[in-house]
């Protein structure tokens, strides 16, 4: 990009119905493909001095195509989209929006988690199929006493913490280090995933994905939940072994799942989880608001922004770049 050229952002895809936050932010030509597919987006790469992505795959191959690129920024909090390895060595800021709806997820935590206690799905079905029956979905669970069990202790773990101690509900948190600093009060701290999943009468899933963390919640990990309890997933789809998740409702080993993210993403039409009696699912809808989305494309554009003026941005989740060029100039 030379002095007084407008730089290029390629906005891979957005969910909300226009870019007018980033192109006041930014300043910039916006290239919006069609499909976002793979190949579109290599196609597009070489144009882009930046690239914001919600949910698109930006790959190694886009990030090799993308030669003036200087800084991949997400539109949200999880980074399994990004080949965020890639962009380190090709030396590429990459940043995020930690903060981004916490308020929001933390309620829809709240709300599947009250679906499926006072069985909200099949009470509704049966009033809207004509019958007024109090018992259509069994006898609802009190939640006063029983253990949330938080798997991750992030922002919108913190959030959700306050929300269930209202319902009277003791909070038990996973941490693979199991520290105990910066706890919000009253939440005590494992690092045993089989203790949480042993004594938890919910569990509700707040970590990244990762390699590591992909299909955490799998045949063995459900076998260890009590069978009165339940899985929230408000996080990353695929935490969660889809197969096993169905075959441990069919199978009464938990007793309900209440999903905003899936794996796959979306469930196909027909697939029993769509229309099974102990799930309650929703369409990755919990981060939207009528607040939440504004705040998210204005911060991420910030991000962008602050790349292409030289500046450090407000959330680098790869500062290894910075450090690698303070070496290259020293």
């Amino acid at each position: 990009m030379t002095a007084g050229e407008r730089p290029v952002v390629l906005v891979t895809d957005y969910a909300w119905p226009d870019l007018e936050v980033e192109r006041r932010i930014l300043d910039a030509e916006l290239l919006v493909p069609e499909t976002g597919d793979e190949d579109e987006l290599i196609a597009l790469a070489p144009r882009a001095d930046a690239i914001l992505t919600c949910w698109k795959p930006v790959t190694a191959a886009v990030l090799d195509a993308a030669t003036r690129c200087r800084t991949v920024a997400r539109y949200g909090v999880g980074l399994d989209n990004i080949d965020v390895g890639r962009a380190t060595e090709l030396g590429m800021v990459v940043t995020n929006v930690p903060d981004f709806c916490a308020d929001e997820v933390a309620d829809s935590t709240l709300l599947l988690l009250l679906a499926l206690a006072r069985r909200l799905g099949p009470l509704a079905a049966d009033v809207r199929a004509g019958g007024w029956d109090n018992r259509a979905g069994g006898v609802p669970v009190r939640l006063r006493g029983k253990v949330m069990g938080l798997v991750g202790l992030g922002n919108i773990a913190r959030e959700v913490v306050p929300r269930v101690q209202a319902l009277g509900m003791d909070v038990l948190a996973y941490r693979r280090s199991g520290r105990a600093l910066d706890v919000p009060a009253g939440v005590r701290v494992t690092a045993d995933l089989g203790e949480l999943l042993a004594e938890a009468d919910a569990v509700s899933l707040h970590c990244p994905l990762t390699p590591q963390t992909r299909r955490l919640i799998g045949k063995d990990e459900l076998a260890a939940m009590k069978d009165t309890a339940f899985l929230i997933n408000t996080s990353r789809g695929g935490l969660v072994d889809t197969d096993a998740l169905v075959s441990a409702l069919d199978g009464g080993v938990i007793a309900g799942a209440g999903l905003d993210v899936t794996d796959p993403e979306p469930l196909p039409t027909g697939h029993p989880l769509r229309d099974h009696p102990l799930a309650v699912i929703t369409p990755h809808a919990s981060f939207y608001s009528d607040g939440s989305t504004a705040e998210l494309a204005s911060k991420a554009a910030r991000n962008v922004a602050a790349v292409l003026r030289g500046e450090r941005p407000a959330s680098v989740v790869n500062p290894e770049v910075y450090r690698a060029a303070a070496r290259r100039r020293a």
